[in-house]
């Protein structure tokens, strides 16, 4: 962050001024970081930082969920200005718990606080003295005129029944409570929700704030699913998301990287994809890396017609959910138009996918619908050929439609998936510009979406194409 643009009246005064300076920062954390966290601001700052900051002043929303990029300052304005300010400034919170995932990272925050209190002479002399006492300790700190305790837990520990004299936790800030680890397996990820939704939130009260800050590890993680209760209005809060580049491609830090070359520049010196996607991009990748990168995807923005042109056929990749339940697989059909032979062959990938949950009649009605409105060229259809989906494709040959098997091979998905990547990395697929978002994000997300129905079927699809040997395509007249 650095000295953004204020009133240059305003400045004056609070350099001249500390009856100024002290009423003003007394209800701004903004003017209070940049009065007496000064040495912390080394760029200007950005609109995403200035929301944070007014976060924090806004004491009507109760939960706010914030994922930002690595360097991105969440910490700092977080787990350091943030603790200082709310209990010195407007908010006057008595009882603050920032909670970690480990005892050293709580630790790390605790004397983070105390270095602050203790050697950041301008916030001494004017709002304090913070005298040290024997409260002052590795887990929480104290400070006796303001009647107020700062402390700092691991997510190991058990809050339940913290208090500071009457009072109860009246801002909870977790910061980075999840790890690679403990969203590994389902019942990692349960039992961190469990402890946030049975353990965190009770143990505040009715005028509690709550922040959580962190990334997004994967797509069943606790922010994920914090961010989807919000969303479906099931828990009253906020949440923020804020990736190095935004979805307009622009620079969210441009006080601190002013181009995209600084940005390469960076990413260069990270050397590490994965961490790049992860930490700076906001992307959700598995841990072992991704089998389909974003960059490798070309996109067509307009579908060539059929006249003119070696289109050859049209063809759909099937992957079958028996189950229609909610908790379910959804049953995925990826089309595709195959233009050219050889070298020169291009799969255009059609848009809007079918991703629903469908009983074994509907899924036959929808592959005949699909057959029946391909155009002017052959319709084939290609279904995984194991277990009960090997009854669709013998229904779908009595009714008449063009349907081959594909056999898997012994290959897991995640393999199949890798077979397809040099079709997407070397163009010979080629995605529409709009209507195919959520197989792309199934696709580039492999390993760690919620459900991979779209990029099974589009693995059978390319691969039952490719497999099939090039013929001489039929003579049409139009």
């Amino acid at each position: 962050m650095s000295n953004q643009k204020i009133d240059n009246n305003l400045i004056e005064k609070l350099i001249a001024d500390r009856k100024v300076r002290v009423a003003a920062t007394f209800g701004s954390h903004l003017l209070f970081q940049h009065v007496y966290l000064n040495r912390y601001i080394t760029h200007e700052t950005a609109p995403f930082q200035k929301e944070m900051l007014k976060i924090t002043e806004d004491n009507s929303n109760k939960l706010s969920v914030i994922v930002a990029f690595r360097g991105s300052a969440k910490s700092t304005i977080m787990t350091l200005s943030y603790p200082i300010w709310a209990i010195i400034g407007k908010p006057k919170k008595k009882f603050i718990v920032i909670i970690s995932q480990t005892q050293q990272q709580a630790k790390l925050h605790l004397s983070n606080l105390k270095t602050e209190l203790e050697s950041n002479e301008l916030l001494r002399n004017e709002l304090g003295p913070f005298k040290e006492n024997d409260e002052w300790g590795s887990s929480s700190i104290v400070i006796p005129k303001l009647d107020a305790r700062i402390t700092a837990v691991s997510s190991e520990q058990s809050i339940r029944g913290l208090r500071h004299g009457p009072y109860r936790p009246q801002l909870i800030i977790c910061d980075d409570v999840e790890d690679l680890a403990s969203v590994k397996t389902k019942e990692g990820r349960d039992k961190t929700y469990r402890w946030l939704t049975g353990e965190v939130i009770p143990c505040g009260d009715t005028d509690t704030k709550i922040i959580v800050i962190g990334n997004l590890l994967h797509e069943d993680s606790l922010l994920m699913r914090l961010k989807e209760t919000i969303q479906n209005k099931q828990l009253n809060g906020d949440f923020y998301y804020y990736p190095i580049i935004n979805d307009q491609n622009k620079i969210m830090w441009p006080g601190k990287l002013k181009t995209m070359v600084d940005v390469e520049a960076l990413k260069k010196n990270i050397g590490n994809e994965i961490a790049w996607q992860r930490e700076f991009m906001l992307r959700i990748v598995p841990d072992e890396g991704q089998v389909i990168h974003p960059e490798w995807l070309h996109y067509y923005d307009n579908l060539p017609s059929f006249k003119g042109t070696e289109c050859r056929f049209t063809a759909t990749g099937v992957d079958l959910a028996i189950s229609q339940k909610s908790t379910a697989d959804y049953t995925a059909m990826v089309s595709a138009n195959i233009h050219g032979f050889a070298d020169k062959r291009r799969i255009y990938i059609l848009p809007n996918p079918v991703n629903e949950r469908l009983n074994f009649p509907q899924t036959i009605d929808r592959i005949e619908l699909l057959a029946n409105t391909a155009g002017p060229t052959t319709q084939q259809i290609y279904i995984e050929e194991v277990g009960y989906q090997k009854a669709a494709i013998q229904q779908l040959i009595k009714n008449g439609i063009q349907v081959e098997g594909f056999k898997v091979g012994g290959n897991d998905k995640h393999t199949r998936l890798a077979l397809t990547s040099k079709y997407i990395h070397n163009g010979s697929i080629l995605f529409p510009r709009t209507g195919a978002e959520n197989l792309i994000q199934q696709l580039v997300g492999f390993g760690v979406e919620k459900h991979d129905d779209l990029a099974d079927a589009f693995s059978t699809l390319i691969l039952k194409i490719m497999e099939n040997k090039d013929v001489i395509p039929e003579i049409w007249t139009f």
